[in-house]
């Protein structure tokens, strides 16, 4: 355990990019040394995040009350293993991206305020992982969506305003939808604390009233997730973002629709996952089924890599339907796994387009001659989101799949198996275009410019190098990663540590008086 007391292990990873980003608002004249705060508040962010998993890393949970107010009243927020885990993932992304984007393209984002929009989406990311009420999950969406907006349109084209509208549009129809459950969830119950949620739904009289709730929350939360079948905005608006901007977003943006539904559908609507249990499953099949089809259509990198997103979305789904603790185990370290993995190659599609000259497979070639290690490092996320072994994506499926076919839910185990063959194809389709075919004049003209880029390579090469060693050091030395996802997994579950730590032996709200019998479902 830290020495630091849980009020300012919580308060660090939000205060961190916070003040990180106002530094970088105040200095928006001076781009060295946005650049110089940039990078050190990510790194402070890596810090204060590790010293929150080094609190809570031995199964303890921690949990404080903002504004003075004992909860369930107060903003509450606390952290167990898999919270704390994704904020260290959050960190880590953070500073391997603020490297990459001092590179390619640096001056004309932090023209357009790169560096505080990216903080303010750090800002939001931690704190949706981090608080203990809905509403409060609420405002943390809402300014990871200004931030996000922010930054997919900083290029002021055509292609990216037009994607950053639909992007828009769809989240405030989910926020709305999101806000109306929210409003219903307070008027049955009277709190929206989530630990509170726990104690008082389970005594809600009319259940379907509760499993109706939990259907909103499904769909709110899923489209965040990019879930079938409100997963098009992605397709649609992540190819348009620049290389950092997009390896940021692959990363973290959908996770935290992830993050949503583990959190609520084993902490505040445990009670009903036999009845959305089954539909949360047919939606990790078509999930997959969709994402990975879209990917094997398309020759532009950006997307093959955007639908890959999807489809990999349904096999954390899967851990959810079956709710096992070997499930959502599984479901846990795919997360963990997906988040380092996709954030590397969209990095390294930002790389192929510099050293190859274009995002269009078709248009380049030769890259294993020109950029041989480029090459390597393509191959580990590569690989990795196929799920070949000794990677960290096999252990990852492995755990999923090996749960359906424990739990009888072989139609689903069958599905991830035939989906992660068809990411294979896709991945191999980059490969054999972009590295292994000849070499086109585009491809020789951007190889030439490449070499002469010494500085700009390092800057480029570097993260994506640290993150394929994390890759494979998931996947080399496994077996601590698993035992950290089933012990996040057991928290989940067993959710009285998360309650007791938040609430104490504080008594469950009271409910307001039950609706009239003819204004019930």
């Amino acid at each position: 355990m830290t020495p630091l007391s849980p009020h300012l292990l919580l308060t660090l990873p939000v205060a961190v990019p916070l003040a990180t980003l106002a530094l970088c608002a105040l200095l928006h004249s001076r781009p060295r040394a946005q650049r110089a705060v940039s990078l050190m508040g990510s790194a402070g962010l890596l810090l204060a995040s590790l010293l929150l998993l080094g609190a809570v890393f031995d199964g303890a949970v921690i949990a404080t009350q903002f504004g003075d107010w004992a909860a369930p009243f107060g903003i509450s927020f606390a952290a167990d293993l898999l919270s704390a885990a994704m904020v260290v993932i959050t960190g880590l992304m953070a500073v391997a991206v603020s490297v990459y984007a001092l590179a390619d393209g640096a001056r004309e984002r932090e023209r357009a305020g790169f560096h505080a929009l990216y903080h303010g989406l750090l800002l939001g990311v931690t704190g949706a992982f981090l608080t203990g009420d809905l509403f409060n999950l609420y405002v943390w969406f809402e300014i990871m969506l200004i931030a996000s907006f922010g930054l997919l349109v900083q290029g002021g084209t055509r292609a990216q305003l037009d994607a950053g509208v639909k992007y828009v549009v769809l989240n405030l129809l989910v926020t709305t939808l999101f806000l109306l459950g929210v409003g219903l969830l307070y008027g049955l119950t009277g709190t929206l604390n989530m630990a509170d949620l726990a104690r008082s739904l389970p005594q809600v009289q009319n259940q379907g009233l509760v499993a109706t709730l939990a259907v909103l929350f499904l769909l709110a939360f899923g489209a965040k997730a990019a879930v079938f079948p409100l997963f098009f905005w992605l397709p649609a608006a992540y190819h348009t973002a620049s290389a950092p901007v997009v390896a940021i977003f692959a990363a973290l943006l959908t996770k935290v629709g992830v993050y949503a539904l583990l959190r609520c559908f084993t902490l505040v609507f445990a009670g009903v996952h036999g009845l959305i249990g089954p539909v949360v499953g047919v939606l990790a099949a078509l999930t997959m089924v969709t994402g990975v089809l879209g990917a094997a259509a398309h020759y532009d990198v950006r997307r093959i890599l955007s639908f890959h997103i999807v489809s990999q979305i349904g096999y954390m789904l899967v851990g959810l339907a079956v709710a096992t603790p070997l499930a959502i185990a599984g479901a846990v370290l795919y997360v963990l796994h997906h988040i380092v993995v996709k954030a590397n190659l969209f990095l390294i599609a930002g790389v192929l387009r510099v050293a190859g000259g274009s995002h269009d497979l078709k248009r380049i070639g030769g890259l294993h001659r020109s950029a041989p290690l480029l090459a390597l490092l393509f191959v580990v996320p590569a690989l990795s989101l196929a799920g070949l072994p000794p990677l960290s994506g096999f252990w990852a499926k492995f755990v999923v799949i090996r749960s359906s076919l424990e739990a009888g839910h072989v139609a689903l185990a069958v599905t991830a198996l035939a989906v992660g063959a068809l990411t294979l194809y896709s991945m191999l389709k980059i490969w054999n275009e972009a590295f292994w075919k000849a070499p086109t004049t585009l491809s020789q003209q951007a190889a030439a410019a490449w070499h002469a880029r010494g500085r700009e390579r390092v800057l480029l090469l570097a993260p994506v190098a640290a993150l394929a060693g994390i890759t494979l050091t998931i996947g080399l030395w496994s077996e601590p990663f698993v035992d950290f996802a089933l012990r996040s997994a057991d928290q989940l579950l067993g959710h009285e540590a998360y309650t007791q730590a938040v609430l104490g032996n504080a008594a469950p709200v009271t409910a307001p008086p039950a609706p009239p019998e003819e204004l019930l479902p």
